[in-house]
């Protein structure tokens, strides 16, 4: 399942989820679009994790549980609490991130 956040309200999410895996991205952003689909894949083989798009500039208090600085940037979290955050544009560096918490 993939959560488009609407509201500056990740926080809530992450408290509330015990897996969660972010992507931060913007609309100007190309290797933001190009990772989508990408991640998309990733939340339909992982069933047991929350995926959540937060679009980091109408989204600042979200942004900075994960130090967002440049984009695209992928944060996950476990039982409230950041575990990794990648930038990247790169498959398998999000799949890698993924499985460190689908798999605990």
């Amino acid at each position: 399942m993939i959560i488009e956040l609407e509201k500056d309200n990740l926080s809530e999410l992450v408290a509330s989820n015990e897996s969660v895996v972010v992507q931060y991205s913007a609309s100007w952003c190309g290797n933001c679009r190009i990772m989508k689909p990408k991640f998309k894949k990733e939340a339909s083989l992982n069933q047991n994790v929350t995926f959540v798009m937060v679009d980091a500039e109408k989204f600042p208090e979200s942004r900075k549980m994960a130090n967002v600085d440049n984009l695209p940037t992928f944060a996950a979290f476990s039982n409230g609490t950041l575990k990794n955050q990648v930038q990247t544009n790169k498959y398998d560096v999000l799949k890698t991130l993924v499985h460190e918490v689908a798999h605990n």
